[in-house]
This record gives C-alpha cells, sequence and structure tokens, in this order.
C-alpha cells in the first residue's frame, strides 16, 4: 500500500446495556442509548456494559465496536434543522477525521494497547429514526450511505475517552466504507458485487447478503 497517515479523535466513548422502549404505542427492546464513559474495557465480542437487544442481527465478533463519524451531527442537524449530538447514532465510538470514505474495509487501528479491524459497514434499521423522533433519518441514512461502521478486535484491552485511533495497516486501497455501503445498499451492479466480496477482511454476514444479492442480478 502507499504511505498514510490516519490518525482518528475519539470525541465521545459510550457503553449501554438494551432496555425497552415505547415507540408508537408498542414496547420494543433496543440497546440504541449508550452513556458516555471515560475508559472501558473491551473484549472480542464487545465493550464490558454493552449490549444488543437482537443478536440475529447486532453485535458479535464482526461487530463488536460500532463507529460513527463525528462530522455527520452537523450534516444531519442542517438537513433537519434541529439539533443532534454523540452518541445519539448508538454508537460505541463517535470519531473526528474518520469518514466512510476515508476509511477502507481491512484498515486495522490501534488505540492504546487495543488493536481492531474495519470489518463492514452498518446497515441501521428503523430504531434509528424512533430513537431520535425524525422519521426520514432512517432513509437519508441509506441515501448517503452516512452509517458509520463495524470493527472487530484483534487484540483485546482498555480504550479511553481521551484517545486517538492511528491506522496501522491498510490492507486494500480499492473499496473504502463509503463505497461498500453503496454497494451494499444499491446491490444492482454485479462487477462492484464481486469486488466487494473478493476482500477478505470483509465480514462473514455481508458475504452471505452479497452472495444472495449477486445471485439476483445474474
Amino acid at each position: 500500500m502507499g504511505c498514510f497517515i490516519l490518525k482518528g479523535k475519539i470525541i465521545t466513548l459510550s457503553i449501554g446495556k438494551p432496555k425497552v422502549y415505547q415507540w408508537k404505542r408498542k414496547p420494543e427492546p433496543s440497546g440504541i442509548a449508550k452513556a458516555n464513559v471515560h475508559e472501558v474495557h473491551l473484549n472480542k465480542q464487545s465493550f464490558e456494559g454493552d449490549g444488543v437487544a437482537n443478536e440475529k442481527f447486532h453485535g458479535g465478533p464482526d461487530r463488536a465496536v460500532c463507529a460513527y463519524p463525528f462530522e455527520h451531527y452537523e450534516y444531519w442537524e442542517k438537513v433537519f434543522q434541529r439539533p443532534f449530538a454523540p452518541p445519539s447514532f448508538g454508537e460505541n465510538i463517535c470519531v473526528k477525521d474518520m469518514m466512510e470514505k476515508d476509511v477502507y474495509i481491512g484498515d486495522i487501528f490501534q488505540t492504546g494497547n487495543v488493536i481492531i479491524q474495519i470489518t463492514q459497514g452498518r446497515i441501521p434499521c428503523s430504531t434509528l429514526s424512533k430513537f431520535n423522533e425524525t422519521d426520514a433519518l432512517l432513509s437519508k441514512t441509506f441515501e448517503t450511505g452516512y452509517t458509520g461502521y463495524f470493527f472487530k478486535v484483534l487484540e483485546e484491552g482498555k480504550v479511553y475517552s481521551e484517545s486517538s485511533l492511528d491506522l496501522i495497516e491498510r490492507r486494500q486501497e480499492s473499496i473504502s466504507v463509503l463505497d461498500a455501503n453503496l454497494i451494499m445498499f444499491r446491490r444492482n451492479d454485479a462487477q462492484k458485487i464481486k469486488e466487494l466480496l473478493a476482500l477478505k477482511d470483509l465480514a462473514d454476514e455481508w458475504k452471505r447478503k452479497l452472495e444472495k444479492y449477486l445471485a439476483a442480478v445474474k
């Protein structure tokens, strides 16, 4: 790979266990609400004290850490003419200078003694709109690809709120997280789907989905 320097600044570090909400008069469990912490241990499955409500669609080793770019908050405030503040997107780490277009599937980062690797973009669900009381937020997130992304944990340890995320290895420079998101969401270009599937560091769940999409567009 070429010469690169990428350092993301952690804006907020947040964890939270699932709880039950009343959304549109229906009880729904979700782990989207997070509280800021100064430091927390990260293991291969998740941050200690963090959790998901539906393990079929959330969590697991390929999705141990959820990150969301800080820059998007200003964008959403302009779009919807209302305030948004981290971690409104349910992210563990709100990070500056690491937008989806700037990071790539397979990128490996270090923060303190912890090593994490980007595995996939995020596929948000209706909980995002419900939690933020903004109906169009979900559709706009898909439209822009401003979803955030997930990491798996290569080396466990503590993460600190004042730390940075330092890129230590870039495995490929052809498909950014934003590229991957748009390929996944549009699912209409067989060649691009094949290129994304060829990335060995892509999350297994995304590989399964893309195999189905590829069969449908052939």
